[in-house]
C-alpha cells in the first residue's frame, strides 16, 4: 500500500512539474485534473477561438487536449517520455460551450515503448474522439531532483 501511495505522489510530482512549463496547454485552457501511475485526465472549455469555418471545434484543438492527457500519463513515473506517434478518429463534433474531458490510459508500458489510449468525452458524456499514443522513453527524468523510477515489468 505504502509503495502505490508513493507512486500516486510522483505521478502527482510530475504532473505539477509538467505544467508548470506547458504553456501550450496553459493557452488552451486546459486543465489536469487528475493523474495516476499511466493514466491523466484533462478538460478544456471550447471557446470560440476554437472554432472552425463550420462553428464547431477545430480538430487540432481536440487532438492538443489529447496529446496532453497522453503526455501526462506516459510521464507519469518519472520517466521522460515523448510521442513516437499519435492517430485521432473524430466521432461528433463539439460546439462552442462543451467541455470536453480526455482521459489517457496506459496500455502497454515497455522499458523504452509505451501505448496509450485517450477518449475524449463531452458533458454530456458523448464520445467525442478516440486517440491513440505511441510514446518513447528519452532515458532522462522528468523531475530534475529525483532518480529515474525502474518499472519492475522491465
Amino acid at each position: 500500500m505504502n509503495e502505490d501511495i508513493q507512486e500516486q505522489k510522483l505521478a502527482q510530482e510530475c504532473a505539477l512539474h509538467m505544467f508548470s512549463e506547458d504553456a501550450a496547454s496553459k493557452a488552451l485552457g486546459i486543465v489536469i485534473d487528475n493523474v495516476k501511475p499511466g493514466c491523466a485526465t484533462a478538460t478544456m472549455i471550447v471557446t470560440e477561438v476554437m472554432l472552425n469555418g463550420y462553428k464547431t471545434c477545430h480538430g487540432g484543438m481536440i487532438f492538443s487536449l489529447s496529446d496532453s492527457a497522453f503526455a501526462f500519463a506516459c510521464n507519469s513515473q518519472n520517466q521522460a517520455a515523448v510521442a513516437a506517434g499519435c492517430t485521432i478518429d473524430f466521432l461528433r463534433p463539439a460546439m462552442l460551450g462543451d467541455q470536453l474531458s480526455a482521459v489517457a490510459t496506459q496500455q502497454y508500458q515497455g522499458k523504452r515503448s509505451g501505448v496509450y489510449h485517450v477518449e475524449v468525452t463531452n458533458q454530456k458524456a458523448q464520445l467525442v474522439a478516440l486517440f491513440k499514443g505511441n510514446s518513447a522513453r528519452i532515458n532522462a527524468n522528468v523531475l530534475p531532483d529525483k532518480t529515474i523510477s525502474k518499472n519492475p515489468k522491465d
